[in-house]
């Protein structure tokens, strides 16, 4: 059958073009490294990949599918006109899965282990030993957003002995590892059962704000919080004051409201307080799973099958 492809920057694959030739050899393919040249060809386009700036949709006269390049992409990116539209939007979720859980589970086992304590003593050379330990068989994670990367997370804390409470909008019937699965309004509920919360939740807006002080004093005290989800889903100042207030134990943080972290930023400085700079999803096979998605989708776009990874826009995931 055969399409046009506008690849509109800032992601894009120079290879893609002669690699989707290859499988869809009627495919109508322009790689445009700037916006004004994606402007001059996207008027008759079937299909765009990357960031669909508002000038671009508006220009966009046959558009029917959008292939956003993250999973969570940046703020904005679901304008007004994109969610109103007819457009199909398909993301990159899944392809982190691995990674991601890892992080979480290194900063889990961190916390379980007196890391948090014992790395700033290294730093200062400082031998002292009694730090609280957790035993993981005897714990509880609420994992919230049991997704591709909060579903591998449940499994892997359950691989560890612990009871999984998962709190997910969408999820029908928990997920292999999870022992109870809640929905969003039952989150107060749920975090005071919890030695361990993992935030791993995109950005809607739903979630835009989701962790404030109230959640935080409905944990426990001697409780970790790990966000690897999206910085606007907690309010930065309120964790800050519940953690020198002693209300939860300690945080791993890979995402911020602000990025990067401030310098001076109290949370660089709060005891109990481990941060990565949004790294969580780095590791091997990335660019091969994203093309393996992308053509994929190519091939059922242009065969007329359902696409993968399709998006609500109303809620941004």
């Amino acid at each position: 059958m055969g399409f046009k492809l506008v690849i509109c920057p800032p992601n894009y694959q120079e290879h893609w073009p002669d690699l989707l030739r290859q499988e869809i050899p009627d495919i109508d393919v322009h790689l445009c490294p700037t916006v004004g040249e994606a402007m001059e060809v996207i008027g008759d386009g079937d299909a765009a990949f990357g960031d669909i700036v508002p000038e671009l949709l508006e220009r966009a006269e046959k558009l029917r599918w959008v292939a956003c390049p993250q999973a969570g992409p940046r703020a904005g990116y679901y304008t007004r006109e994109l969610i109103s539209s007819q457009v199909t939007v398909t993301n990159t979720r899944e392809i982190y899965n691995d990674h991601i859980s890892a992080h979480i589970m290194a900063f889990l086992l961190a916390f379980a282990r007196g890391f948090q304590v014992y790395i700033p003593q290294q730093v200062e050379g400082v031998w002292r030993q009694g730090c609280r330990t957790i035993y993981l068989p005897e714990a509880t994670a609420a994992v919230v957003g049991v997704g591709g990367i909060g579903g591998e997370t449940a499994r892997l804390c359950a691989q560890f002995g612990m009871t999984v409470l998962g709190v997910d909008p969408r999820l029908p019937e928990p997920t292999e590892g999870v022992a109870e699965l809640h929905r969003p309004e039952a989150l107060l509920e749920v975090l005071p059962r919890a030695d361990f919360v993992l935030v791993t939740v995109p950005e809607t807006p739903e979630t835009q704000g989701m962790f404030t002080r109230t959640q935080f004093r409905a944990m426990k005290e001697t409780a970790f919080f790990i966000n690897i989800g999206r910085g606007a889903t907690t309010v930065l100042d309120d964790l800050s004051e519940a953690l020198r207030a002693g209300e939860i134990a300690g945080a791993g943080l890979d995402v911020f409201q602000v990025e990067p972290l401030p310098e001076g930023h109290p949370l660089w400085t709060t005891p109990g307080v481990l941060i990565t700079p949004h790294v969580a999803g780095v590791g091997p096979y990335l660019d091969d799973r994203r093309t393996e998605l992308f053509v994929d989708n190519c091939k059922r776009f242009d065969q007329g099958r359902p696409l993968r990874n399709v998006v609500d826009k109303d809620n941004w995931f």
